[in-house]
């Protein structure tokens, strides 16, 4: 079933899904994002109550997409300028199980970073599943580079007891973390009392970053209650340090799956 909430301003421009089973699915026009996943009972990613739907600024929680740069690493807006702007749906791609959006570029995207291109922003449901697609095609004459990442808040229960193996060392509690990871091949598994979760990326991105802001982060931030840092982690597939470089012509994808175990 595919419901689409429309009206003034951005923020009402949204998609849902639903299966048969129960699991749902909400997808934003703006910043392309993913707000929110039902599976088995309960939502599996975390929206922050005070999150700015449609803007100015980013969605607090959800999906964010950070293109085309991660963070700082550019001369745009931190996390890039995608995050912050309206996408257009892909009728032609959407179905009852998946949903697609684009964003190209324009005057103002050129200003700060890549020329001519296209992303695209597939979004999958399966039952226990999220499967969600970033692809980039360099429609430019030169080749284009970027950083980014889908930057994934899951919804856990607290983070304090939360135990994510998979990594180089299980981490335990990731309270106040802020690490960039090498990909782990064979995924990750996140453990949160009676939840398992296995969070899986594409060799396209070549890290994935984990980031809790902890009690002092989460005051500094206007757009997340104070002790809202205990029920969110970011386990985010991401391109960090070294661009990723698509030659004119051609395209770029990476992925990132949540399966519940």
């Amino acid at each position: 079933m595919v419901d689409a909430a429309r009206g003034p301003g951005a923020a009402a421009d949204t998609r849902s899904l639903a299966l048969p089973g129960g699991d749902s699915l909400t997808v934003a026009a703006f910043g392309g994002q993913v707000l929110s996943w039902r599976a088995a009972g309960r939502e599996r990613l975390y929206l922050s109550p005070l999150a700015r739907l449609g803007g100015p600024g980013a969605v607090r929680g959800g999906v964010p997409v950070c293109f085309p740069q991660f963070h700082t690493r550019g001369p745009g807006p931190r996390h890039g300028f995608a995050r912050q702007r309206v996408w257009a749906w892909d009728d032609s791609a959407c179905a009852a199980d998946r949903l697609a959006l684009t964003l190209r570029d324009e005057p103002e995207t050129r200003r700060h970073g890549p020329g001519a291109f296209d992303a695209r922003l597939l979004v999958s449901l399966r039952p226990g599943a999220l499967d969600m697609s970033l692809s980039v095609h360099n429609r430019g004459a030169e080749r284009l580079s970027f950083t980014g990442a889908l930057h994934t808040y899951l919804a856990v229960d607290d983070v304090a007891a939360v135990r994510l193996d998979g990594l180089h060392e299980p981490l335990a509690g990731p309270v106040g973390l802020d690490r960039v990871y090498a990909r782990a091949p064979a995924g990750l598994i996140l453990h949160d009392g009676v939840q398992r979760l296995h969070i899986e990326q594409s060799a396209g991105w070549a890290h994935t970053v984990v980031w809790n802001p902890g009690a002092v982060g989460a005051r500094a931030l206007d757009d997340l209650p104070d002790a809202d840092f205990a029920r969110m982690l970011c386990v985010e597939a991401a391109q960090v340090f070294s661009p990723i470089a698509v030659a004119p012509g051609t395209a770029w994808t990476g992925t990132q799956t949540l399966t519940l175990l």
